[in-house]
């Protein structure tokens, strides 16, 4: 009987152990990839602008944009790609349409590849910053002032920025397009 007991409490430790382990998962991989820029995770704060620009090197920053299924939302970037000094601040138009019959509020999450590069990439202004909410049918031009920081390894010359829309939780997703006209005008009489 005396072994039973040595052996529950055994397995009951390791329980726990497991248990606390899982529970401290999550921010140890945040910080881990905070630290190695892996998983592409950029700066949720905005950036001061830079004070030097590096001339004498151009890196090309490409851009692409998706819309889970059942987003009823159109959204993307106005240019593909751009090249950019380091340190220098562009700013790049990304366009969001709200297709459906329904006010809707949306976030867009950003990620940038490789990953080791998410931590060079310096958003000085973004929409992904905040909340976007769109009447039905309205469409949004939505700014991006941003700059290659000049530290990034010089054996990356291309960066990818890419920008995930998600629906705010309580918001609703429509499964079926509206139909809206080329002035932006839904054909029903959806109310706000």
């Amino acid at each position: 009987m005396l072994g039973h007991g040595r052996l529950v409490t055994k397995l009951l430790l390791v329980v726990v152990a497991m248990f606390g382990f899982g529970y401290a998962l999550v921010p140890l991989y945040d910080v881990f990839c905070q630290v190695t820029g892996i998983n592409g995770k950029t700066a949720t704060e905005a950036s001061e602008i830079s004070p030097v620009t590096d001339q004498q090197r151009t890196v090309t920053v490409e851009f692409i944009s998706y819309v889970p299924q059942g987003l009823n939302w159109k959204f993307g970037p106005k240019v593909n790609q751009v090249k950019v000094h380091p340190g220098e601040t562009l700013q790049v138009d990304f366009s969001a349409s709200n297709l459906t019959p329904k006010r809707g509020t949306v976030q867009a999450v950003p990620s940038v590849s490789p990953g080791l590069a998410a931590n060079h990439l310096k958003k000085v202004s973004c929409f992904c910053f905040e909340q976007q909410t769109l009447a039905p049918g309205q469409q949004q031009d939505m700014p991006l002032f941003f700059y290659v920081d000049p530290e990034l390894p010089k054996d990356i010359n291309t960066l990818t920025l890419a920008y995930t829309l998600f629906a705010v939780e309580g918001e609703p997703i429509e499964s079926e397009t509206a139909q809206v006209s080329a002035d932006g005008e839904v054909s029903n009489d959806a109310a706000l």
